[in-house]
C-alpha cells in the first residue's frame, strides 16, 4: 500500500503540482462506555480507515478523500482537478515554509492497549465506581469511559514518510444534586496526566478514582447547602480544573495564525490579535509564560509530528507577558510573513492536525501550557491573599467572538478573608476583559500546583473537527476581578 501511494504521489507531481501529500489511515478505531445511575446506557464500538489526499497547485489546495483503495489513481486525480479548479480563483497563492524530509516513527506511551481489556472489565470499574458514587445528596451520577486507537501513515512529495500510533484514554465521573430551591449542581473529575508516565488501560487507576469519587460528593454536598456567591470584586485563585479553560478559550484559541488571519471568522469567531502585535503586545503580567509544547510527554497535546510532516516542537507564545509567537502550520506562517511585510514566523510550528483521513489538516492547539512560578503552592498564595475567592471546575461559559472578553462559571468556590479559606459558595462566577485580566496576574503557583489537565473536545473549523490536547497550568491568582454576576 505504502509503495502505491508513493507511486500516485510521484505521478501527480510530475503532472505539475507543487506538492503532494497523502495520510493513510490503516484504522482508527473508538469505544465508549457510559453508565448513568447505575444503568450501561451505551457501549459502541466503530472502526473506519481510508486515505486522504493533498494536492498544491498553482497557488491552491485540491482535497480528495476515501475509504475506498480500490482505484488509489482516481483519488488521486480527483485531488488534482479539485485543485485546478481552485487555482482559477485564488487570490492569494498558497506557499509552504520549508521543511526537512522525515523519516520517522511515533507511538503515545501506553502499556496496556484499551482495545485489549474485555468488556466485562470495563462495565466492572464503570459500576464500581457508580455504586461509590451512590450516596444521599446525589440526584445523578455519570461514569464514562472514551477510547481511541489509531495508525497514521503520511507521506509527501517532498520525501517524507512518517508513521504514527496513536492511543488515547479519557474517563470522567460526574455528580449532580438539588439544592432546596431546585436547582441542580455539578461536580466532576476527569481523569488527567496525574504525573502518570502512559495513557493506555493502566492509567484506569482503581484508587485514584476511588478517591476523587468520595472527594466530588462531599464537594457537591458543601455546595448544595451554601450560601450563593457574593456579587463583589476579588481576587480570583484558579485551580487547574478551571485554569485550563481560562487557558485554552483566552490564550490558545486566539493565537491560533488561521483565527488570527480571518479563516475562522465564520464558525469560530476571529482574534483580538494582530499582526502588528508580536513582539510588542503586553499580553500578560511578568508572571505570564505561556508556550505550545508539543513534546511534553504523555499528553494528547503531543503527536510526535503533525500532519505537515513537520516535528513536534516547544514554542514560546508569551514570554513574561509579551506576545511573541503564535500556533503555527506551514501555510499560514508564509502568508503572516507577507502581510505583515516582515519576518514574524521562521517557520512551522508543528501544529497542523486532521480529526479524521477524510478532513484537511488545520492548525490546532498542541500543549498550551503556562510555566510554574515562584510564588509557592496554593496554601502559600492562598495565606497571601486579603480577600479573595478559590475557584475550580467548568461548569459554563461565554466568549466574546474574537476572545477579546468571556464569563466562566464554576463548580466551586471557595471565599478567602484574611489569607485563609472560610465557605463555599453556590453558582460562583468570574468575568474580565482578556488582556486587563491577563495584566492582573499576581501569583503563579510553583510547580507543585502544576497540572496537565486533558480536553478531548475542542472543535473548530468547516466541517467541523474534534480534536484532542492538553493544557499543563499552574494555580494562578488574579486580582480585582468582578464575580458572582
Amino acid at each position: 500500500m505504502q509503495q502505491e501511494i508513493k507511486k500516485q504521489i510521484e505521478r501527480i507531481h510530475a503532472l505539475g503540482a507543487t506538492y503532494v501529500d497523502a495520510r493513510w489511515y490503516p484504522f482508527e478505531e473508538t469505544n465508549e462506555l457510559f453508565m448513568v445511575n447505575g444503568n450501561l446506557k451505551n457501549t459502541s464500538f466503530s472502526r473506519e480507515s481510508g486515505v486522504g489526499v493533498r494536492v498544491l497547485y498553482k497557488g491552491a489546495w485540491g482535497f480528495s478523500a476515501s475509504s475506498d483503495l480500490g482505484n488509489l489513481a482516481a483519488l488521486f486525480d480527483r485531488a488534482l482537478d479539485n485543485a485546478r479548479a481552485a487555482a482559477e480563483r485564488v487570490t492569494f497563492p498558497i506557499r509552504l515554509a520549508e521543511k526537512d524530509a522525515i523519516q520517522a516513527q511515533f507511538t503515545s506511551p501506553n502499556q496496556i492497549n484499551p482495545f485489549e481489556v474485555p468488556l466485562a472489565d470495563k462495565v466492572a470499574f464503570l459500576k464500581a465506581m457508580d455504586d461509590q458514587l451512590n450516596q444521599p445528596g446525589v440526584f445523578q451520577r455519570f461514569s464514562g469511559l472514551d477510547f481511541t486507537r489509531k495508525q497514521i501513515v503520511f507521506m509527501d512529495s517532498e520525501g517524507s514518510q512518517i508513521e504514527k500510533l496513536i492511543t488515547e484514554v479519557f474517563a470522567r465521573l460526574e455528580v449532580s444534586g438539588l439544592d432546596d430551591q431546585g436547582q441542580m449542581h455539578d461536580r466532576a473529575f476527569r481523569l488527567n496526566q496525574n504525573g502518570a508516565s502512559s495513557r493506555g488501560w493502566e492509567s484506569i487507576d482503581l484508587g485514584l478514582f476511588s478517591q476523587n469519587a468520595e472527594r466530588i460528593v462531599e464537594e457537591l454536598r458543601q455546595t448544595l447547602v451554601a450560601e450563593p456567591c457574593p456579587k463583589d470584586d476579588r481576587s480570583v485563585i484558579l485551580l487547574p480544573g478551571i485554569m485550563y479553560l481560562q487557558t485554552h478559550e483566552t490564550i490558545g484559541h486566539p493565537l491560533e495564525l488561521d483565527r488570527i488571519l480571518g479563516y475562522e471568522l465564520a464558525f469560530a469567531g476571529g482574534s483580538f490579535v494582530r499582526l502588528e502585535d508580536f513582539g510588542k503586545l503586553r499580553y500578560g503580567s511578568e508572571k505570564l509564560t505561556a508556550r505550545a509544547d508539543a513534546t511534553l510527554p504523555n499528553s494528547p497535546g503531543s503527536f510526535g509530528y503533525d500532519d505537515d510532516g513537520v516535528i513536534c516542537q516547544n514554542n514560546l507564545l508569551i514570554d513574561k507577558g509579551i506576545l511573541v509567537g503564535a500556533i503555527t502550520g506551514r501555510q499560514m506562517v508564509e502568508e503572516a510573513n507577507a502581510k505583515a511585510r516582515r519576518q514574524i514566523f521562521d517557520g512551522s510550528g508543528g501544529t497542523n492536525r486532521a480529526t479524521a483521513f477524510y478532513r484537511v489538516p488545520i492548525e490546532r492547539m498542541t500543549n498550551i501550557n503556562i510555566d510554574p512560578g515562584q510564588d509557592g503552592n496554593l496554601e502559600d498564595i492562598i495565606q497571601n491573599t486579603e480577600r479573595g475567592i478559590v475557584l475550580d471546575g467548568d461548569r459554563s461559559w461565554s466568549i466574546g467572538s474574537n476572545r477579546e472578553q468571556f464569563h466562566f462559571a464554576t463548580e466551586m468556590g471557595w471565599l478567602v478573608e484574611d489569607g485563609r479559606r472560610t465557605r463555599v459558595v453556590k453558582n460562583p462566577t468570574y468575568k474580565g476583559d482578556t488582556l486587563k485580566f491577563w495584566n492582573s496576574l499576581s501569583a503563579v503557583g510553583d510547580s507543585s500546583t502544576w497540572e496537565v489537565v486533558f480536553v478531548p473536545n475542542c472543535g473548530k473549523g468547516q466541517p467541523n473537527q474534534i480534536m484532542q490536547l492538553g493544557h499543563g497550568v499552574p494555580v494562578c491568582r488574579f486580582d480585582n476581578v468582578r464575580i458572582g454576576e
